[in-house]
C-alpha cells in the first residue's frame, strides 16, 4: 500500500507517535479510504486546536439563548433559504477542501442507504427526495433541511407500508446492491483559497446554533432528533443482511429518548461517521456478493 506523504507510517517517531496517523493506518473500522484521509487531515488542522475549544462553550450558550428566544416567537417563524445561503457562503469561503468533500459526500451516502433499504423490502413504496449535490452551491436548495425530512418520511412511509401488507423487514432471497456506489463519488473541485482552513468539526459546531436560529423550532428539534435514527437505519440494514455485526458503529442510539440539543454538533459528527461506516460496510458486502456471483 502506498501511503500519502503526510500519513506515512515510515516517518513515525516511536517516542512521539501521531494519534491521527495511528487511526489512519488502523483497519478495524470499515470506512472509505479517502473519506478517512479527509477526516484525519481535518483533525490535524490548526483550527481544531485553536478555535474549537472556544467555540464549544460559545455554541452551547448560543443554543441556550436561542432556545429561550424561541419561547417568545411564533413556532412557524423561520428562514431556511437564508440559512442555506449563509451555510454555502461560509463553506465556500472558510471551510477546508476536505471538510466540504465530506459534507457533500454525506448526502449521497444518505440517499444510497435509504434506497438500499427500499430496494430490498418488497412493495416498499416510500417517496423521498434524492440528494446528490456535487457543488457547494447545490446545497442552497434546502438540502440540509430536506435530508432530515427524508429520514423521518422514510421511517413513517416504510413502517406504514409494512403494517398494511403484514410484512416485516427480513433478508430477501437475493440482495439488491444497485443503490450502493462502490467507488468514488463524483464531486466538483472544492475551493482552496487562503481562508479555506476550517476543519469539519469546527465548522459543524459553529453552524449548529446558526441552524437553530434560522429554522422553526420544529425543524431544529427534528434535525437534532433525527441523529438518533442512526440506530434505526442500522437495524433495518441488519435485518436485511441477516447480520448485526455493524450495529456497534451506530453510536447515536435510543431515538425514543432524545438527547439534549447542546450536544447536537458532536452528535452530528457521529452521525456522519456512522453513515460513512455503514455505507462502506455495504460496499464490502456488495463485493462479496459479486465474488459469489449471486447478487447485483
Amino acid at each position: 500500500m502506498t501511503y500519502p506523504a503526510d500519513f506515512d507510517p515510515g516517518t513515525s517517531d516511536p517516542r512521539d507517535p501521531d494519534p491521527w496517523l495511528a487511526l489512519y493506518v488502523d483497519k478495524s473500522i470499515p470506512i472509505d479510504p479517502q473519506a478517512k484521509l479527509d477526516l484525519m487531515r481535518g483533525m490535524r488542522r490548526v483550527s481544531r486546536k485553536a478555535l474549537l475549544p472556544f467555540l464549544r462553550p460559545l455554541a452551547g450558550l448560543s443554543i441556550l439563548f436561542f432556545s429561550a428566544l424561541r419561547l417568545l416567537v411564533p413556532n412557524n417563524l423561520g428562514a431556511p433559504g437564508t440559512l442555506h445561503r449563509l451555510i454555502c457562503w461560509g463553506l465556500r469561503n472558510f471551510a477546508s477542501p476536505e471538510a466540504n468533500r465530506l459534507i457533500l459526500r454525506h448526502f449521497h451516502i444518505g440517499t444510497e442507504l435509504l434506497n438500499f433499504i427500499k430496494d430490498n423490502v418488497p412493495d416498499a413504496e416510500v417517496e423521498t427526495v434524492p440528494l446528490r449535490p456535487t457543488t457547494i452551491d447545490a446545497l442552497k436548495d434546502n438540502v440540509f433541511l430536506q435530508h432530515d425530512l427524508n429520514i423521518f418520511n422514510f421511517v413513517i412511509g416504510l413502517n406504514t407500508g409494512l403494517e398494511k401488507t403484514g410484512r416485516r423487514i427480513e433478508p430477501p432471497a437475493t440482495l439488491n446492491f444497485d443503490a450502493i456506489t462502490d467507488g468514488e463519488i463524483a464531486l466538483e473541485s472544492m475551493p482552496e483559497g487562503s481562508l479555506n482552513v476550517i476543519d469539519l468539526q469546527t465548522a459543524v459546531i459553529a453552524y449548529t446554533p446558526v441552524y437553530q436560529l434560522f429554522l422553526t423550532d420544529n425543524d431544529f428539534w427534528r434535525a437534532s432528533n433525527s441523529l438518533q435514527l442512526d440506530e434505526t437505519i442500522a437495524i433495518y440494514v441488519a435485518r436485511l443482511l441477516g447480520s448485526g455485526e455493524h450495529l456497534f458503529l451506530a453510536r447515536n442510539a435510543h431515538p425514543m429518548l432524545p438527547l439534549s440539543t447542546l450536544n447536537a454538533g458532536f452528535r452530528l459528527m457521529l452521525h456522519g461517521l456512522a453513515a460513512e461506516q455503514l455505507h462502506y460496510h455495504l460496499r464490502l458486502a456488495k463485493r462479496r456478493a459479486l465474488q459469489q456471483g449471486g447478487t447485483t
